[in-house]
């Protein structure tokens, strides 16, 4: 579709293609147009900025009017209607952080051939919620589903642990101790404090035989659609075996996972 000076309107790419019936094109075309905009916009604007006759966006206007999915505010201006918030949560609350990863963790497994977690803050634990394995890793696996560690000890738990401000830190090192459970445990607030600040800066986190002897992890975070934190992906692999492209791997899993929760960040 082209406006009147005979340049291309610009459309989601949703599929690889558009749709075949053109009337729904267009109405893309002005959603997309008012979803750009904070402010309620004049048909005018809205013409001018789809290339539509000001007659057809208005024919189409008042049907989208009609179905809530568009807003007018005073007469002659428009905006995005509340249906597409109603939408919007009904599939927000379909979203499950489990649900999204659990196929491309299968298939980060299928490539590394070792056991790839999910874990989800808890207070002052990870809290393992799924994991893809198969018995043919040669690793045994210590940490079932449902176990916890702690957020100091974990790859994962200091990718929560960096996403706190140095006050929450502080008074989770007084909670807990800093308790070690092997020699390369991280038990100083000073080293935990300078391993966080390498976490934000690459962002990524390891586990260097800090949590079990002889077990490595890399993780990166999973983000909601606010940008929020919600959990993390690791690679868990005999410290031998650890290989460091796996890392770029995790990394573009997770933001699969977290593009599948809406986030665009």
């Amino acid at each position: 579709m082209q406006n009147s000076r005979g340049a291309p309107i610009t459309m989601p790419d949703t599929a690889d293609h558009t749709p075949t019936i053109q009337v729904l094109e267009r109405a893309f075309a002005l959603l997309d147009t008012l979803s750009a905009q904070a402010e309620p916009m004049s048909l005018k604007q809205i013409s001018e900025q789809t290339g539509l006759h000001p007659s057809t966006a208005h024919r189409i206007l008042n049907d989208l009017t009609i179905g809530r999915y568009v807003d007018r505010p005073q007469a002659g201006t428009y905006r995005l209607g509340m249906r597409l918030l109603e939408l919007g949560n009904l599939v927000k609350a379909r979203l499950d952080v489990r649900e999204a990863a659990i196929g491309p963790m299968r298939d980060l497994h299928k490539l590394t051939h070792q056991p790839v977690n999910l874990s989800m803050r808890q207070g002052d634990e990870i809290v393992y919620v799924e994991r893809a394995y198969s018995e043919r890793s040669g690793m045994q696996v210590v940490r079932a589903i449902g176990g916890r560690a702690p957020l100091h000890l974990t790859s994962v738990g200091k990718l929560f642990l960096a996403h706190d401000d140095p006050q929450r830190v502080r008074a989770y090192a007084t909670r807990t101790g800093l308790a070690g459970h092997t020699r390369t445990s991280i038990t100083d607030l000073s080293r935990l404090e300078r391993e966080l600040a390498q976490v934000r800066a690459r962002g990524s986190a390891r586990d260097d035989e800090e949590l079990e002897p002889g077990v490595r992890c890399m993780a990166a975070g999973i983000y909601d659609d606010q940008g929020k934190l919600v959990a993390g992906l690791s690679i868990s692999a005999p410290a031998d075996r650890l290989e460091e492209a796996w890392l770029e791997r995790v990394k573009t899993t997770a933001a699969t996972i977290s593009a599948a929760l809406g986030y665009r960040g």
